[in-house]
């Protein structure tokens, strides 16, 4: 049974979300939606454990990927402040950087995948260390990129997010955590934010559904298991298979517990954000209106039309599908609507969040329950597309 309100012009979005609800088993999801600036869609249904335990209006869930368009979101508000310059080398904020051939990696580079320091499997030796934020930002600033800057684009699956997350520490001189509460999460009010969850919020969190989540948890034999059917089309498009599990999977990342209280604590700025729906969409409203959302101020309009332009087309090294990259997002995919101008961001299991500046539209839609892909599942793409012609038709 639905929870929450819903506008009768989008009852459309209702009805999609309620079909994905599972019904014969544990799980559950939340979906809100923004249009001109009023909530039209704010819905949340199922449970949130393997108890059964109802999923709640306030209930956040981990986004996996989707965590990169708000970490992409913070960094953008830095240079809209003055300090960071997109095009300026990352080694001018972080000194320790300029090495091995990283001189001339630039912060455009990093924000759009062409970095070319994908392949976490060569830069840490055990997937534990994923909890750890200063030996991830001194093994990246030892390694050594896999191409040339902009010589080519390749999903930072990992790696982006402590990248994109220590340029924001070093040019703020303030925790990660801080900066996003301070800057995004407070000023919008939102409800539930966190990219670090602080612990008096734990009880709050749904939990990943078992069996899914035991054979969907992003694992080695995960990412070979999906990139199986894919195998002729890299192949013909001359990709390395290995490029995938190098940038998705560092050894040993079965004994991360994405339950956990320790995995949920630590800040992980391209993996472990754990928000509402309803913050998420709110977020994403503010973008769609021109950076700002009843009166509070987000981005500046051309800080925002910088952000979103596309960077890169074509097929990348590690994702075997266009991304359209802007700088921290991609495009929205979409069935039998188009949205050319929508950015946002997808993630592993199903959740996403994105924008559309030519509708004044955001989607938001957080999971627990599900297969997924590490590019995220319909689920999303559905809710998203009855959104955007419940929109044109208004």
């Amino acid at each position: 049974m639905l929870q929450g309100t819903v506008h009768p012009d989008f009852w459309a979005v209702a009805q999609v979300f309620s079909r994905q609800i599972p019904r014969s088993r544990p799980g559950g999801a939340a979906v809100c939606v923004y249009h001109r600036g009023e909530v039209v869609v704010d819905l949340w249904a199922g449970s949130r454990d393997a108890e059964g335990r109802p999923w709640q209006a306030d209930t956040p869930a981990l986004s996996y990927s989707t965590t990169k368009g708000v970490s992409a979101t913070l960094l953008h508000i830095m240079v809209d402040r003055g300090l960071i310059d997109y095009d300026k080398p990352v080694s001018d904020y972080w000194p320790e950087f300029a090495q091995s051939g990283k001189e001339r990696i630039t912060v455009r580079h990093i924000l759009c995948h062409e970095a070319g320091l994908y392949r976490i499997r060569s830069i840490v030796d055990s997937g534990k260390r994923i909890l750890e934020w200063d030996y991830m930002v001194e093994a990246l600033a030892d390694s050594v990129p896999a191409h040339p800057p902009g010589e080519s684009h390749g999903y930072h699956a990992l790696t982006f997010g402590w990248l994109v997350g220590e340029l924001i520490q070093r040019v703020s001189g303030r925790s990660f955590t801080d900066v996003l509460q301070t800057e995004i999460a407070a000023p919008l009010e939102l409800d539930g934010m966190h990219i670090g969850l602080p612990q008096n919020q734990m009880h709050k969190r749904a939990q990943l559904i078992a069996p899914v989540y035991r054979r969907w948890a992003p694992s080695e034999r995960g990412v070979a298991r999906l990139a199986r059917p894919l195998h002729r089309v890299l192949r013909l498009a001359r990709l390395d298979l290995s490029d995938m599990a190098s940038a998705m999977v560092p050894r040993g990342m079965e004994e991360v517990d994405f339950n956990s209280e320790e995995f949920a604590a630590v800040p992980i700025p391209a993996a472990n954000g754990i928000f509402t729906a309803r913050s998420l969409a709110k977020m994403y409203a503010a973008l769609a209106n021109g950076g700002q959302w009843n009166g509070v101020r987000l981005l500046s309009r051309a800080t925002l039309r910088r952000a979103t332009k596309v960077q890169n087309r074509g097929i990348g090294r590690v994702i075997p599908l266009p991304m359209h990259w802007r700088l921290g997002y991609h495009r929205v995919p979409t069935l039998g609507v188009k949205v050319p101008r929508g950015f946002g961001h997808f993630g592993f299991g199903g959740s996403g969040g994105w924008a559309d500046p030519d509708r004044n539209l955001s989607v938001a839609m957080m999971v627990n329950s599900g297969t997924g892909t590490p590019f995220g599942d319909l689920r999303m793409v559905r809710i998203g597309s009855a959104a955007a012609r419940c929109a044109e038709r208004r």
